[in-house]
């Protein structure tokens, strides 16, 4: 995995705090994002299937019970809004160094995925909403 230099929470590697792993070696790139109350094993049964074909990014959120670094586990504070997560993703592709991603998220991750498109759709090239909703404006801040 190369990771390039973009980094946030003051230099430290935001794939290494929410445990990004890649697996596969195919030209696309597709990022699965868990939902609430899960972590990146929800993936466990489809990732050799799937990284037969692309580069499969798995990752848990900082909600996960999987996080151990306290630099990113949960802040009440900065995610009381869906967008801190979008944040959180977009800068994970980012760090990455991922363009044109497939995205499928489960849940709040459809969510979060929809938010993110929003910010940097250059960063995606479709999405992927498993049990998810896009809802308007007034649920996203909830």
């Amino acid at each position: 995995m190369v990771v390039n230099s973009n980094n946030n929470n003051n230099g430290l590697l935001l794939s290494r705090g929410l445990n990004a792993k890649i697996m596969g070696s195919g030209k696309e790139a597709m990022v699965l994002g868990h939902g609430f109350g899960g972590n990146q094993s929800l993936w466990d049964k489809i990732v050799p299937k799937l990284s037969e074909v692309y580069r499969v990014v798995v990752f848990d959120w900082s909600f996960a019970g999987s996080i151990k670094d306290p630099n990113f586990m949960f802040d009440p504070k900065k995610y009381a809004s869906y967008s801190a997560f979008a944040d959180d993703l977009i800068a994970l592709i980012d760090e990455l160094g991922l363009t044109s991603t497939i995205f499928l998220g489960h849940s709040m991750s459809g969510l979060i995925g929809c938010l993110a498109y929003t910010k940097r759709p250059d960063l995606f090239q479709t999405l992927i909403l498993l049990c998810s909703s896009p809802r308007g404006h007034k649920y996203m801040y909830c």
